[in-house]
């Protein structure tokens, strides 16, 4: 057993809130560990240490700051598999998956090295008579991120790199659901040479989450999680005058066309839906057939690929396809929106309820199970089950197949698997989602893009990473320069103009 308290100026610091939750090892569903649920005062520490340590940090140089990112970097690859290890632990994920969780992490802290880049203004020379013109770009001051369970290194970097690398300090609260890395992750920072007090960690449930809603220094606020946090997240946030982008559910759908390569577009859904047992926002949930030929064929490949999915622990070795769900209450609502879609009357071709691990029977596994002729109108087809359940959705054609994501209320990533270009060129055009592929069934943009859905997947004007992030965590200042020997005797009472 071990206790997790926080992480605020630069120190592990024990919980005072008397209240703590349990942190289970989904293998065996056993308790391993507790983490402090921090109230109102101890946010607020944080928020004091991060106000005490932003000026400065503000007024190194942006090269200065990519050094520190240069170096936390080099630190992620040395502790690679420590943070993976810890990750798989606490999340069930496989060992391969934990490292990839990381890596892409990593890569945001790579771009986040272009601060330099990123941090440039404009400016303009004589843009009126003895005129300059110029705008530059500064930190917003104390900034947070609210982080899901299922990408505990990954998310966090998405939020906290940018942020620092652009000047800010940074309030963390992670998932209590597996706080581990995140905490690792403040240590490496300040290894990295980041000041104490520009990343602080505080662990909590939704008491933490309001404290900082409600705290008057919090400048901003990322949150990545389900569309009904988001949407109160980004409310509450938005009405306290804060600056908010918020990311919820997903609904991914794959449609697969007549001309497809059938094997590739099979080992696209087997990996793309059930990794990471399906607890991704980015996993294909949906595939879409078009044509029913199209449709026997898939079943017909796809039936015995997930009959011969391996799951297991993370300690079963890197032939292990996928590992337990996060928590029981997990595995309940997987089981129980399954149990759902045989009541709907979808055909349930692959039936993983009944799994059960040898040796791991108190663990949270949920076999791997595919439906077929499920529509559009049955709970599992609107409903985001975040578990290792594949639904076939048959159409008639191309129209009636893009017309299933374009009419879903998410609209955060959507693939497609063809030879022809031209529907490919069209597809891409016309689809309302954010994140689209092109025979890639995961469309997450490398770190020099912007990732963001739209619809009920998406809230506020700007994206994770990219150039976006650092849109986000400042601001812009426009400052026009007029000096005496360009000034006219007496005063003007007209609005300045370039006439």
């Amino acid at each position: 057993m071990y206790e997790i308290g926080h992480f605020i100026g630069g120190k592990h610091v024990a919980g005072t809130s008397g209240r703590s939750a349990e942190i289970f090892n989904p293998a065996t569903g056993e308790v391993q560990g507790t983490v402090a649920l921090a109230n109102e005062s101890e946010l607020r520490a944080a928020v004091e240490n991060a106000k005490a340590a932003q000026p400065a940090w503000a007024a190194t140089n942006p090269q200065r700051r990519a050094r520190v990112m240069m170096k936390f970097v080099e630190l992620l690859n040395r502790d690679m598999d420590k943070l993976a290890e810890a990750l798989s632990k606490e999340h069930g994920k496989t060992f391969p998956d934990a490292k990839g969780d990381v890596q892409r992490g990593l890569e945001v802290a790579e771009f986040c090295m272009a601060a330099p880049q990123m941090m440039k203004g404009e400016f303009s020379e004589g843009a009126g008579p003895g005129i300059d013109i110029y705008s530059i770009r500064q930190p917003l001051g104390v900034v947070a991120g609210i982080t899901p369970f299922n990408f505990p290194a990954m998310i966090p970097m998405w939020k906290f790199c940018p942020a620092i690398a652009a000047g800010n300090a940074f309030i963390l609260k992670p998932s209590e659901r597996d706080p581990s890395v995140p905490m690792m992750l403040a240590e490496l920072m300040l290894e990295a040479g980041a000041p104490a007090g520009i990343l602080n960690v505080v662990n909590g449930d939704k008491g933490a989450v309001d404290a900082i809603l409600d705290d008057p220094d919090i400048q901003a606020i990322g949150f990545v999680g389900s569309t009904a946090i988001a949407q109160y997240i980004y409310g509450r946030g938005c009405s306290n005058g804060k600056r908010v982008q918020c990311f919820g559910g997903a609904k991914n759908h794959m449609i697969i066309m007549p001309d497809a390569d059938m094997d590739k577009a099979v080992d696209a859904l087997i990996g793309a839906g059930y990794g990471a047992a399906g607890e991704r926002c980015m996993a294909v949930s949906v595939a879409v057939p078009v044509g029913e030929e199209t449709a026997e064929r898939l079943i017909e490949k796809l039936v015995p690929k997930v009959e011969a999915l391996k799951i297991g622990p993370w300690t079963g070795g890197d032939d292990v396809d996928f590992g337990p769900l996060v928590t029981r209450e997990a595995q309940k609502r997987v089981l129980g929106l399954v149990d759902r879609g045989v009541e709907e009357g979808a055909k349930l071709v692959v039936d993983g309820r009944k799994f059960k691990m040898q040796g791991y029977e108190d663990g949270f596994f949920v076999g791997a199970c595919l439906f077929d002729h499920v529509t559009k109108d049955m709970d599992i087809y609107k409903t985001e089950i975040f578990g290792p359940v594949l639904s076939v959705a048959r159409a008639a054609d191309y129209e009636a197949a893009i017309d299933l994501p374009m009419s879903h209320e998410y609209g955060n990533g959507v693939a497609i698997f063809t030879r022809d270009g031209d529907a490919a060129r069209d597809f891409a055009s016309r689809i309302n989602i954010g994140m689209v592929g092109i025979n890639v069934p995961i469309p997450v943009p490398l770190a020099y893009y912007t990732f963001g859905g739209w619809k009920a997947s998406g809230f506020g004007d700007l994206n994770q990473h990219g150039s976006d992030a650092f849109r986000f965590y400042t601001r812009t200042k426009t400052v026009t320069s007029r000096w005496p020997s360009g000034i006219k005797d007496g005063a003007e009472f007209s609005i300045p103009t370039m006439k």
